[in-house]
């Protein structure tokens, strides 16, 4: 090798140092989150997520019969929430009400959001914790909404007295809070943030209504979840184990 050549440095070699920095910052962000969905349906395909099928289907159902003559009443006696109504009949209708469709907005709508969401949140989070964390920010939003309007407008924090007539359906509370569980649970800090600063900026100004406002109120009890499980972890399965074994060593 001449002396000309040992001199020169070699550049970076391609696909490492050359990568730019936004695809460096996604991967960092999404990466085990969309590694873990893809083994997941590469694995077992469709039977990965079979609670958001169901869910999926459900919404579907809800659709087809709130449409109909015969079946409109049906399906707001078992799944339509309004603040108007007493506490205990609004709570048992409450879990149904995630799957029961708008009748003001396009259902496509709503069952890509599940889709998309739900089976996100199946696959890495679990099932019990899917319904589990969807529950709550659906309850969040639905007793928000008796609080809201005990406040009155004469406050931001407030709804009309008018809202208390306003059907309540819907899965968008429970996909903005697993949104946030999910990004939580897999560490992407700047998509969970993100999420909970459009759900304000919604309420600013774009939707300052009880839709707009649930939506906080689906993240803020979100965030408390994770603060707590941050604060006090659950236990895993074998950690009981671990801490018998520890205790009497051989």
């Amino acid at each position: 090798m001449t002396s000309a050549g040992a001199g020169r440095r070699q550049g970076p070699a391609p696909g490492r140092g050359g990568m730019p920095v936004l695809r460096r910052a996604a991967r960092a962000e999404w990466g085990p989150l969309l590694r873990t969905v893809r083994a997941a349906l590469a694995a077992s395909r469709l039977r990965a997520i079979p609670v958001t099928l169901t869910a999926v289907g459900l919404t579907l159902v809800f659709q087809f019969v709130q449409n109909q003559a015969w079946g409109y009443r049906a399906v707001q006696n078992i799944g339509s929430v309004q603040a108007d109504e007493h506490l205990w009949l609004a709570l048992l209708r409450t879990p149904l009400s995630l799957f029961v469709p708008a009748l003001d907005l396009p259902v496509w709508g709503a069952l890509a959001q599940i889709l998309v969401v739900f089976g996100i949140a199946e696959i890495c989070v679990g099932r019990r914790q899917l319904l589990a964390v969807a529950y709550l920010a659906t309850l969040a939003g639905t007793m928000y909404a008796r609080i809201g309007i005990w406040i009155g407008p004469v406050s931001p924090l407030g709804l009309p007295d008018s809202d208390k007539y306003v059907t309540d359906t819907g899965p968008s509370a429970a996909v903005v809070g697993l949104a946030v569980f999910v990004c939580w649970r897999y560490r992407a800090w700047f998509t969970c943030a993100a999420v909970a600063v459009a759900m304000v900026i919604e309420v600013v100004s774009i939707k300052n209504n009880l839709a707009g406002k649930e939506h906080v109120a689906a993240v803020l009890a979100v965030l408390a979840l994770c603060g707590l499980q941050e604060l006090w972890p659950p236990r895993k399965p074998g950690d009981a184990q671990r801490v018998r074994g520890s205790a009497h060593p051989r």
